[in-house]
């Protein structure tokens, strides 16, 4: 059952962000001076890449801790669709300053191609890449994993609410993807003697970045506009409001995620007509409370009381 949303987020989510974190700081760098010593175009494209990945790894920790601030009177429902904004800006900027710039630089080379210098730095700092990379990548993965049970990965990542870790899970993929591709812009370019190869290269690192992007920003946007709960919950909710002595039906309940592990929950109840206020008040809050304690994800529950007939009931119950 999913951790309640005002416990704090499963360590391996932010294992698997500070991990990404640290890495792509690191090969920054190292990219930067490599790029500089040769004037790879595709090794300087690797570089921006990883400075867009290592300010999105901070984006990412600024919504997971803006999203875990407690209600108040300006947002009486809580702050947990913060980190949905903050992963729609990540997805935004890996689009526009990791593929932009990506197919700038590109096509900047085969305009004003330059002669490379000695490839052996940009094979050391690919190869270093590459490592850090691919061990943040199953560090990821198998946070990623965990989550999704026996759902396929597809189901799991169109399904999965906690964008914190599928947003680095495919910036990583994104990461190695991009790394492959300069290597082999690096080497043909010195074995076949044709620079363009290099520009290529770049341009189809910023296709990558831009593929991935785009499903990310239409997660993000599908979470930041609200997503329901799945039909199992809901059916499962309805039945327990159902099983209460006082219910005579309860209605598929309309349901919202407002962060990973934060759900709302409006239910419309018909109780029986010969019930006195009092007695429906008290029913209200006993399904509130139930449906809270079988399902802590539930945070706001609203009963909406609907009053039928003796004709009607009769004909529900029947």
């Amino acid at each position: 059952m999913a951790t309640p949303p005002d416990t704090p987020v499963a360590p391996s989510s932010r294992i698997a962000i500070y991990g990404a974190l640290a890495a792509n700081l690191a090969i920054a760098i190292i990219k930067f001076v490599a790029a500089a010593a040769t004037g790879s175009s595709a090794m300087l494209s690797e570089g921006i890449h990883s400075v867009v990945d290592t300010a999105n790894e901070w984006l990412l920790l600024l919504g997971l801790n803006k999203s875990q601030r407690p209600a108040n009177d300006h947002r009486p429902f809580g702050y947990g669709r913060e980190l949905y904004f903050w992963s729609f800006i990540v997805s935004i900027l890996i689009f526009s300053i990791g593929g932009g710039i990506s197919l700038y630089e590109g096509v900047e080379h085969l305009r004003h191609p330059s002669p490379l210098s000695d490839p052996t730095w940009n094979y050391v700092v690919l190869g270093l890449a590459f490592l850090f990379d691919g061990s943040s990548f199953l560090l990821a993965l198998r946070t990623f994993n965990a989550q999704r049970g026996d759902r396929s990965f597809w189901s799991a990542f169109r399904r999965s609410k906690d964008p914190s870790t599928f947003v680095v899970l495919f910036e990583d993929a994104a990461d190695l993807l991009g790394l492959i591709v300069a290597f082999l812009g690096v080497l043909l370019s010195h074995l076949l003697h044709n620079t363009a190869l290099d520009g290529i290269a770049s341009i189809v690192i910023g296709l990558i970045l831009i593929v991935i992007a785009v499903l990310l920003i239409r997660e993000s946007k599908s979470l930041l506009l609200g997503e329901p709960a799945e039909p199992a919950l809901r059916a499962q909710v309805a039945a327990l409001a159902r099983a209460d002595e006082a219910v005579v039906s309860a209605a598929d309940p309309m349901t919202s995620y407002l962060g990973p592990q934060e759900l709302l929950v409006v239910l419309e109840v018909a109780f029986h007509p010969e019930y006195s206020a009092t007695q429906v008040t008290e029913a209200v809050n006993r399904l509130q409370a139930a449906i809270r304690n079988q399902y802590p994800e539930i945070k706001h529950v609203f009963v909406q009381p609907a009053f039928l007939t003796v004709d009607e009931a009769k004909s529900e119950n029947s």
